[in-house]
């Protein structure tokens, strides 16, 4: 007997058609959608240039351009005039302090001080006349006040001897009052001699200070007059180098006129321009760097010159370790001046699609879809490098860094 076998409802060959045909109607729907959706722009990939977003140490400076100088330059003066008779080094010499540079003539100066030390030499020696006619005064009322005394020793004891012949009546009384008169007279001449002698003291005491004050006067202007001469022979104040040395045997000088320029070569500052738009954020003691060939020099700011010219104002740098030996004076260099701490952050490489976005968006790049798509982001601080990225991106994103000038504001572009 024939049994009816009941037909399947589904088969797998039509569960698998049904399969694909929902897989094919679900791509054409979301080729719609994501069509329907973006505007979409294919571009070569030779036409675009890819960053990464990295994480790492960032800092704000801007870069300036300095000019090597001398840490300290003494501008040689003429102290006296007179004609180059030598010329003892050249131009660009390295000098020692105490090093001879030209010898001058001047037949006046040296004539004015030979008259003046034979006036002093003059002076001297009529001082010297005048002390010694004061000591002779003095000693002659010396000798007088003794011979005064001896004259009333004898006279009191020739009174008292007298003075009984008298009432004796051996002597007239006449002449035991002259011998008295005389008595008394020398007494008050032995008080004017004590007046007198006081007064020559305090005379001569006040003419030798005088005298004193005078001869140390003329000493000393005589030894201006000899430093007079010797500034005739123009020598090395410090050490360094000499500069804008160009004068020659026979030129004359006029007192006061510059020489030349000593610049000293043990230390070197560099002098900057800054942009005015960073005054309020360059201090005293802010460090910038140099980079020489494979070492990094630290350069501290030490002046800041307040007044701005033609929107930019100066500012003096030294060395913060010894200057490199091989810097030269005029040299030019670069320097990266800080204007933060460095701190760690996510950052991306600067590039012209700031031009076109004002950092508010960028195209962030999908490798394995070969897709840019936009993305909003918000950078913070930037230096020359870089900018800091504060929200949108993660690091390792690949992102579109070049001009956004040609894809009309797309919100998605193929990459070919």
């Amino acid at each position: 007997m024939d049994r009816k076998i009941a037909k399947k409802k589904y088969s797998w060959q039509k569960m698998v058609g049904y399969s694909v045909g929902l897989t094919g109607m679900a791509f054409l729907f979301y080729s719609i959608i994501t069509t329907s959706n973006y505007e979409r722009l294919n571009v070569a990939a030779n036409r675009i240039l890819l960053d990464t977003v990295q994480y790492g140490l960032f800092q704000e400076f801007i870069p300036i351009t300095g000019i090597v100088q001398p840490i300290k330059t003494v501008f040689l003066d003429a102290v006296e005039g007179g004609s180059i008779e030598k010329i003892f080094v050249e131009d660009g010499s390295a000098l020692v302090p105490g090093q001879k540079i030209l010898q001058l003539s001047n037949p006046d100066l040296q004539m004015s001080y030979l008259n003046q030390e034979a006036q002093t030499l003059a002076q001297i020696n009529t001082l010297r006349n005048t002390s010694i006619l004061m000591e002779q005064q003095r000693l002659r009322l010396q000798e007088q006040a003794l011979e005064v005394i001896y004259r009333i020793d004898q006279l009191e004891k020739s009174l008292a001897r007298n003075k009984s012949l008298l009432q004796d009546q051996v002597i007239a009384r006449i002449e035991y009052e002259q011998i008295e008169d005389e008595y008394e007279h020398l007494l008050r001449r032995k008080k004017l001699l004590a007046t007198t002698i006081t007064k020559d003291s305090l005379f001569q005491a006040m003419q030798k200070d005088q005298m004193a004050s005078s001869l140390k006067l003329m000493q000393e202007n005589l030894i201006i007059a000899k430093s007079g001469l010797k500034n005739l022979v123009v020598k090395a104040p410090i050490a360094g180098q000499l500069s804008s040395f160009e004068l020659a045997v026979g030129e004359l000088l006029q007192k006061g006129e510059n020489i030349a320029q000593i610049d000293a070569t043990n230390n070197f500052k560099v002098t900057a321009q800054i942009d005015e738009y960073y005054l309020r954020r360059i201090f005293i003691g802010q460090q910038g760097s140099w980079k020489n060939g494979d070492k990094v020099h630290t350069l501290t700011i030490r002046k800041i010159y307040p007044e701005v010219k033609q929107g930019s104002f100066q500012v003096d740098l030294v060395f913060q370790d010894t200057a490199p030996e091989l810097i030269k004076r005029g040299q030019s260099i670069s320097i990266r001046m800080a204007l933060s701490n460095e701190i760690k952050t996510l950052q991306l490489a600067k590039g012209n699609f700031y031009q076109a976005t004002g950092g508010n968006w960028i195209y962030w790049y999908d490798a394995a879809r070969k897709i840019a798509i936009k993305k909003e982001i918000k950078i913070g601080r930037q230096n020359p490098l870089n900018y800091e990225i504060l929200q949108g991106l993660k690091a390792g994103d690949l992102v579109i860094t070049s001009s956004y000038e040609a894809f009309e504001d797309m919100d998605q572009l193929k990459i070919n």
